[in-house]
């Protein structure tokens, strides 16, 4: 039976185990995106702790496009240099890192005023009420480069892969969705055509990097509201893609107006509310023979070690335990099983000055 803690890979690339931490926005980049000392700690702190590979907070590909306050960029060259010295710091750990690249779009925390601000159609963000301009063929054939010249980037840099951000609320996650693309040209109306500049990024992406290197794609099961994502949609693209491909797909769900289902549901305080999107994480991996991570409310390895031995789901992605517990792999893995310590306040996603995290250890004076 498949383990916790045993070695696994994703096109060749050698993970210790089988727990990731999920790409997590800490709010502590500069204002152009650049690293600073305490989020270099924080990737520090993640590698000592034990975890298999980390997913990066998203960097955003396009300069003028920065979605939220202390993201990370990787919109030019000059990120190449600072974030080798990031890499090759998670290597010296025994961890992977791996970069999430995205575009951000109308679901943004900055006043949207004086701003260009790219959207599948001219629809009101539900979480915003942001209304973005629609992207002519001229922009979506700028964004697909951008998203290419973002992952050769990583490459060049130490990364070990890209996951494209196709989740959440996020560009890529409205062309998905029937109630932010209304288009009618060859990326609007179908499945087929929303799911277009999908595709386009990933080959865009695979065309930069080359087949040896892991291309990965965050993606929503479904957007959880009205004239949203659906499950069906979600896995006709994974299949496009998995033809295409792609090296692993991890599932998630919702975004910031699906009201109890956003991607950080509160009150995960039993076995049972875990893992709330394994059962479509569950149907793809049957589906497919490629790596298919879960996230959403992971606490406990006894939940893990259940899907590990009755489904073919591969890989375990945590994010708000991280922030807790940077050391919970380690914990674990030492014989201490207790769950992660993670209440689900969502505390940690308050922008609050100084970054995001946790409460729990704020009032510990940590």
């Amino acid at each position: 039976m498949a383990k916790i803690f045993e070695p696994t890979s994703i096109n060749g690339m050698a993970l210790k185990n089988r727990l990731i931490r999920s790409a997590t926005w800490e709010n502590m980049a500069d204002d152009k995106g650049h690293m600073t000392d305490k989020l270099f700690k924080v990737y520090e702190e993640l590698a000592k702790g034990g975890v298999g590979m980390i997913l990066t907070g998203y960097a955003f590909v396009v300069e003028e496009e920065q979605p939220n306050p202390g993201m990370m960029g990787i919109y030019d060259d000059t990120f190449i240099a600072e974030y080798q010295q990031l890499t090759t710091m998670v290597h010296q750990h025994d961890s992977r890192i791996v970069a999430q690249i995205a575009y951000g779009g109308s679901q943004t925390g900055y006043p949207a005023e004086g701003r260009l601000i790219w959207g599948p159609s001219a629809v009101a963000d539900l979480a915003t009420a942001v209304v973005p301009t629609e992207m002519t063929q001229d922009d979506i054939t700028t964004l697909v480069h951008a998203f290419g010249a973002a992952a050769k980037r990583a490459k060049a840099a130490g990364f070990d892969g890209v996951q494209m951000h196709g989740a959440h609320g996020y560009l890529l996650s409205q062309f998905l969705s029937p109630y932010y693309n209304r288009r009618s040209d060859q990326y609007g109306g179908s499945i087929e055509n929303r799911a277009r500049i999908l595709i386009e990024v990933y080959e865009q992406i695979r065309k930069q990097v080359g087949d040896d290197y892991p291309v990965m794609i965050k993606i929503n099961a479904e957007d959880y509201f009205e004239q949203g994502l659906v499950f069906d949609d979600c896995r006709y693209v994974c299949h496009q893609l998995a033809q295409r491909g792609i090296d692993a797909i991890e599932i998630t769900g919702g975004t910031f107006a699906s009201g109890d289902k956003i991607p950080a549901r509160a009150k995960i305080n039993t076995s049972e509310k875990e893992a709330y999107h394994a059962q479509y994480a569950i149907q793809l991996a049957d589906e497919l023979d490629i790596p298919i991570i879960t996230v959403g409310g992971l606490r406990s390895p006894e939940v893990i070690e259940l899907l590990l031995e009755t489904s073919r789901v591969a890989l375990f992605s945590l994010s708000r335990p991280l922030l807790s517990e940077p050391n919970l792999p380690n914990r674990w893995q030492s014989g201490d099983r207790q769950r992660a310590k993670c209440v689900s306040c969502n505390g940690c996603l308050q922008n609050r000055p100084g970054g995001n995290v946790c409460i729990l250890n704020l009032k510990k004076g940590n």
